[in-house]
Parts: C-alpha cells; sequence; structure tokens
C-alpha cells in the first residue's frame, strides 16, 4: 500500500524534523503529528487522486499540524527555537522551504544520537530509535530483541521520560562523546538491518527497501566529518552490502526462503559484493576486529566459493571461534553449531545445540528448532525431526515459513511410512 511505503520512508524523516520544532522532549508529539497526518493521508487519498509529490504532501500537512499545535499549546509546552522560527515563517506551500533535504540529513543525525545518549539504557535506545527514526512498530521491535510487546512499551516509556527529565538536547555530540555513543548507533542500524534482511510481519520475507534504508543511514556516519574513527562504519557497511548482494537469491517464485546451497549464484547482485569488498577492505585498513568485521568476513567467504560445496567452512568456523569470544550470545552459539556441523557432522551439531537449547532467547526461536529437525533428518531420526518442525512452526513469524516448515513435516511423514513399507 502506497500509504504503508511512505511510513517506513518519510515517517523517521519527518518524527526528525518535527522534534527539532518540538524539542526533545517532546519527541512523542512528534510521533503523534505524524502519525495524525499519516491517518489523514489514508482517508484523502482514498477518495482523491494521489498528487504528485505525496512526500511534500505529507510534509506540509505534518507542518501545519505542528504549527496549530504550537499556536494553541505555546503557553503549555517548552518548545525549541525552531519553533519560534517556524510560526515567524509562516505556513509556506513547500514542505522543503525551512527543510532543505541536507537539514533534513542532519536532523536524523540529531534524531539517532538524541536517542543513543548515554543516560538512556542501551536496549531502550536502540527500541527507541528503531521506533522514531524507522517506522518500525512494537511487535516488529519486539521480535528485533526476542522479547515481548510489553518489554518493549516498558523501554519506550523509559527513553522518553529520560529524554525529558535529562533535558536531552537535540544535537550531535563531539569530541570523545561523539565517539562513546558510536557503537549505541551502529547497533540500532545493525538491528534495523536485521529485522529487514528476515521480516517479521506480513508476508514479505525480505524487504529489500529497509535494508537500504540501514545502508542510507550507516553512510550517513561515514560521511560525518566529526567521526574520526570509522573502522566499525566500514565493516558494518561491508557486512550489510555483502549480505543485501544476496537478496535476488533467497526467495523463489513463490516467495519462499532458500537456504545458501538452494540459491541461484548467478542472481547474486556482484556490483553490491564490490562496495561490500571494498568497504572491507577499508575496515581492515583500519585495523578493525570488532563483530562486524568478523561478520562482514564470514559473509565475504560465503560470497567468495563459486558453489555451496566449495564454501571453507574451515575458515568460516574460525571467525566463528573468535566471534563467540566477544559474544557469546545463544544465536551466535547456534550458528557455530551449523558451521561445525559441515565440518565433522550433525550429530556434533545436536550436541552443540544441547547446551543452549534452555536459554529463554532460544526456546521461542523458530531458527533454533528448525536448525535441530534438519540435524536430525540428516541423521535419518525423522520423528524427532517433526517433533522439532512442530515447534519451529509454531513459533514461526511468517506464514510463508509456517508453510516451508509443514513441507518438510510431510516430507519426514513420507520418509518415515517408505520405511515401514520394507
Amino acid at each position: 500500500m502506497l500509504v504503508d511505503h511512505f511510513f517506513r520512508h518519510e515517517s523517521g524523516k519527518m518524527v526528525s524534523v518535527l522534534t527539532k520544532i518540538f524539542g526533545s522532549q517532546n519527541v512523542d508529539l512528534a510521533e503523534d503529528v505524524v502519525q495524525d497526518s499519516l491517518i489523514e493521508a489514508m482517508e484523502y487519498w482514498q477518495y482523491h487522486d494521489v498528487p504528485d509529490n505525496p512526500s511534500a504532501w505529507l510534509f506540509r500537512v505534518a507542518k501545519n499540524k505542528a504549527l496549530n499545535i504550537i499556536h494553541r499549546e505555546k503557553y503549555k509546552r517548552q518548545y525549541s527555537n525552531e519553533a519560534a522560527y517556524l510560526l515567524s515563517s509562516g505556513e509556506q506551500s513547500e514542505p522543503a522551504d525551512p527543510f532543505s533535504e541536507r537539514e533534513i540529513q542532519d536532523d536524523q543525525l540529531r534524531m539517532i544520537f538524541t536517542c543513543c545518549h548515554p543516560s538512556i539504557s542501551a536496549d531502550s535506545q536502540v527500541a527507541l530509535s528503531l521506533k522514531t527514526l524507522c517506522g518500525f512498530s512494537i511487535p516488529e521491535i519486539a521480535r528485533a530483541f526476542l522479547t515481548t510487546e510489553t518489554n518493549i512499551n516498558k523501554r519506550l516509556v523509559r527513553a522518553r521520560q529520560m529524554i525529558r527529565d535529562e533535558k536531552i538536547p537535540f544535537e550531535v555530540p563531539k569530541g570523545k562523546d561523539l565517539e562513546l555513543r558510536i557503537q549505541a548507533v551502529l547497533e540500532t542500524i545493525y538491528l534495523l538491518f536485521n529485522e529487514a534482511y528476515s521480516a517479521t510481519k506480513g508476508n514479505d520475507v525480505i524487504r529489500f527497501e529497509l535494508c537500504q534504508e540501514a545502508i542510507r543511514l550507516a553512510q550517513m556516519l561515514e560521511n560525518e566529518n566529526t567521526i574520526k574513527q570509522k573502522g566499525d562504519i566500514f565493516a558494518l557497511l561491508s557486512l550489510m552490502f555483502l549480505n543485501t548482494s544476496r537478496f535476488r537469491a533467497r526467495q523463489d517464485q513463490e516467495g519462499n526462503l532458500l537456504t545458501m546451497g538452494e540459491q541461484n549464484r548467478l542472481l547474486w547482485d556482484r556490483k553490491l559484493q564490490a562496495s561490500g569488498f571494498e568497504y572491507l577492505q577499508k575496515a581492515t585498513e583500519n585495523t578493525v576486529t570488532g563483530t562486524y568485521y568478523i561478520l562482514a568476513a564470514i559473509s565475504a567467504n560465503y560470497c567468495l566459493a563459486p558453489d555451496y560445496n566449495s564454501t571453507n567452512w574451515e575458515n568460516i568456523l574460525t571467525l566463528y571461534d573468535c566471534l563467540v569470544e566477544m559474544d557469546h550470545s545463544p544465536v551466535v552459539l547456534l550458528n557455530r553449531a551449523i558451521v561445525l556441523s559441515k565440518i565433522t557432522g550433525a550429530q556434533k551439531g545436536l550436541l552443540e545445540l544441547e547446551r543452549i537449547k534452555n536459554e529463554p532467547q532460544i526456546r521461542t526461536y523458530h531458527l533454533f528448532h528448525s536448525t535441530q529437525a534438519e540435524f536430525f533428518i540428516e541423521l535419518g531420526e525423522f520423528e524427532m525431526a517433526i517433533s522439532s518442525l512442530i515447534v519451529a512452526a509454531k513459533w514461526a513469524p511468517l506464514e510463508s515459513i509456517r508453510v516451508l516448515l509443514k513441507k518438510k513435516i510431510s516430507y519426514c511423514k513420507e520418509k518415515i511410512s517408505c520405511d515401514s513399507s520394507f
């Protein structure tokens, strides 16, 4: 739907611009105005022609709503100096009149650093950034964090309250403060990319445009002259470009996800891969060895293999061993178990899964159970595989994934039937 498209692409820009006007203490008001503008667009466009420039239409509506609120509540709230400027400028016909494209980009940078202020807890920083800058719904954020919607709501409330209590300024930090807050910003972008790469809402398994948005945000950081140490930015950009290069090959014509071994590598985008390798080289020149660099190196190994059977699993396992030293999370250990099974067999993979099966994050993670099922299938234990596939289907976030899992259940039942006939 057109409004959904613009919600994703324009809401973060609109919230950022309105936060500059209302002040960071009123970020929830900025979100409300954007939401109202989108609702008005849905209602108006349903009965009228869609304007030639829908983005400008939305900005104009949001700007006029902001003006009305400032006129109505100017004695009730404390706004930023930009509010007075907007009042004096009047209701211009073009929304970019005091907001040029460059200013909008600057406002988005200010927005993400405001969300990632050290006074706000790390989990709340990322949740608030995904909500305000990227237009994520609360259920989508909950899936990104492998937690409940109630918890995400609480994090958002705490973050907004902290911004008000601490009077956190709407600005890009400078000096040491800037370097300290880069990691929180990169984590936000990485989570955005992950959510886009494996969607948790609707029937779109892969959302290419959201991945492009994550890349765009990272490149905003790359182009910010005040940031001196950019190695981790280069590494994250490498990871995102390399993974995005495989987009066209990750789904079949019915929209089902394909494993790496099933993908047609002729569909991989070599230009995007070239950009990924270029950024990886930049990160190497900056002597970066952090999480994003290792993940990018892992992705690079997949991209370099001419076919699935030629994948250098030993090299990838070595990289995962390094990654585990930095990130001992259950998801990383799950991925390492998959790689280990390629070298030592499915039985060893199952033993590795036994070590993490009781972790709270893993119990409701469909990929853990589907991976467990794949190991059982490889070992010919089809009854056990069916049990794991049923659990995986229960927790799968998308119907297309559930369909694929049910097909595997049918396959296992057929194998059992064939075995029993002998």
